[in-house]
């Protein structure tokens, strides 16, 4: 096999080679860090790089193998982690210029887990500024491009992790979602993101978003984000609202029968916008899914989704306004969108918080009563395909200072109720930009998210899709920047 594809292949592909002694880590983390410099700082994915102590863990990695040890089921398999993650010993950005000393005095138990699987953690990916919007920029690194287009959105807060999945830069990206910012990513760059139950994966620090923010992977199969998602998945003590069960056999039981299951498709969620060729696509893709599962395909107009919009942005600037105290000192370093967003959440009283909180639970309670119905909903993952940055939305959009969730009403929904969603890749455009169909499961039925997403999958495989930028035309090894960054 050419050097040059050890990057391509998949999670499980690399770790049964290693196993078997066909490739060795080293190898398959060369390959990696030779597509990430070819293609750095152009998609400007990685916002700090840990070759050398990489290439110690790939030798290691190798020398297990070769003394016969025990190894883990991600054993040589390289890996990503969001800058929003902590590591200990490591800068801890958050995508901001407030933070770009800090240095991490603790792990995350889910980077810790990937470790101990036997993954070899490589880079820190880009975030927007404290993960605050979907647009693939933030004050700190600049902006990160969709690999698809030079200059256009690769979605966020997870915005490294799905342009580096899609780019080629190994097969595992951890990424978070608190209103739809690991399956944004997917959509815009043409890969799989999995947001799953909330409290399936630990987090730490626990977010002061109101329990909305979710842990999970973005992959180019599904059969890798759900190896990375049971890695990492499990109750810890240092996040409270984890769930206690371990997860269910993901890898094992990824194929098995999803025929006769129930599911709804909603186009707008009753109010939603989208542009007319991301409809069409997630309408054809919802009706393959339907017919390769032997059910019908049931149109809805939930209840509950006219209701999502004011309770969404209303808690989005709210939590967000826990960071007005920066104002005063650090206005100027900050993105002028989340300063906006900031002060018009201030704006609000504990009184209303909490008469909000209210509603927003009823809400919820709303979205599981249409579960009750339904085994899935299929609805579009965003409302637009890739647009140019930095805008917050598209130019034939309604424009707003802070508000680019306009065109992402389909996600936070189930941030908020905690329903496992994914992002699968659908199609593309006619200016050759991904779309992605969303897949909404009942609240703990991650298991039944992903075999859909498997089945949809074999129908419509998208894995061999490779972006422009991620050529080796494209990249221009002598411009590459990324060791010094």
């Amino acid at each position: 096999m050419a050097d040059q594809e050890l990057n391509w292949l998949s999670a499980n592909e690399i770790a049964r080679l290693v196993r078997t002694k066909v490739v060795s880590p080293v190898e398959v983390l060369q390959s990696v860090l030779a597509q990430a410099a070819r293609c750095e700082p152009q998609i400007n994915a990685v916002v700090q790089l840990l070759e050398e102590e990489a290439l110690r863990q790939a030798k290691n990695a190798e020398q297990a193998v070769m003394s016969g040890c025990a190894i883990g089921p991600l054993h040589g398999v390289p890996v990503t982690i969001k800058d929003l993650a902590p590591m200990r010993g490591l800068p801890h950005r958050s995508g901001s210029k407030i933070h770009r000393d800090r240095i991490a005095s603790e792990t995350a138990p889910m980077v810790t887990r990937l470790a101990d699987a036997g993954a070899i953690i490589f880079a820190r990916t880009t975030t927007s500024e404290f993960g605050w919007s979907g647009i693939s920029h933030s004050p700190v690194s600049g902006p990160t491009h969709n690999p698809w287009k030079h200059g256009y959105n690769a979605g966020a807060s997870s915005a490294g992790a799905g342009a580096a999945a899609a780019a080629g830069y190994g097969p595992l990206h951890q990424g978070t979602d608190g209103a739809g910012s690991v399956r944004m990513p997917a959509h815009f760059s043409g890969v799989y993101g999995l947001k799953p139950s909330y409290g399936r994966i630990p987090q730490y620090p626990v977010s002061i978003g109101d329990l909305t923010s979710h842990v999970g992977p973005l992959t180019r199969t599904v059969a890798d984000a759900a190896l990375m998602t049971q890695v990492m998945a499990g109750p810890h003590p240092w996040d409270f609202t984890s769930l206690e069960s371990a997860p269910a056999d993901y890898q094992g039981r990824l194929h098995e029968q999803v025929q006769g299951r129930r599911i709804a498709f909603s186009p707008n969620l009753g109010h939603a916008q989208v542009d007319p060729d991301v409809a069409m696509l997630v309408r054809r893709a919802a009706e393959d899914l339907a017919r390769a599962a032997g059910t019908q395909l049931v149109e809805v107009t939930p209840s509950w989704g006219i209701l999502g919009p004011e309770i969404g942005r209303f808690f989005w600037s709210a939590n967000l306004a826990g960071h007005a105290d920066l104002l005063d000192k650090w206005q100027e370093h900050l993105d002028p969108g989340l300063v906006a967003c900031i002060r018009d959440g201030s704006r609000h009283g504990v009184s209303q918080y909490q008469r909000m909180r209210v509603r927003k639970h009823q809400y919820i309670t709303e979205i599981h009563r249409f579960f009750e119905n339904f085994d899935l909903l299929l609805t579009p993952a965003a409302s637009v395909a890739a647009f140019p940055l930095p805008r917050l939305q598209p130019e034939h959009w309604p424009q707003h200072d802070w508000d680019w969730i306009s065109w992402a009403e389909f996600s936070y929904p189930f941030n908020m109720s905690g329903n496992p969603a994914a992002s699968v890749p659908c199609g593309f455009t006619d200016e050759g930009l991904p779309v992605g169909l969303q897949i909404v499961g009942r609240r703990f039925d991650d298991l039944g998210v992903l075999q859909a997403s498997a089945l949809f999958e074999k129908v419509r495989p998208w894995a061999r899709n490779r972006p422009p930028l991620a050529s080796a035309a494209a990249c221009d090894p002598m411009n590459s920047r990324m060791t010094g960054r």
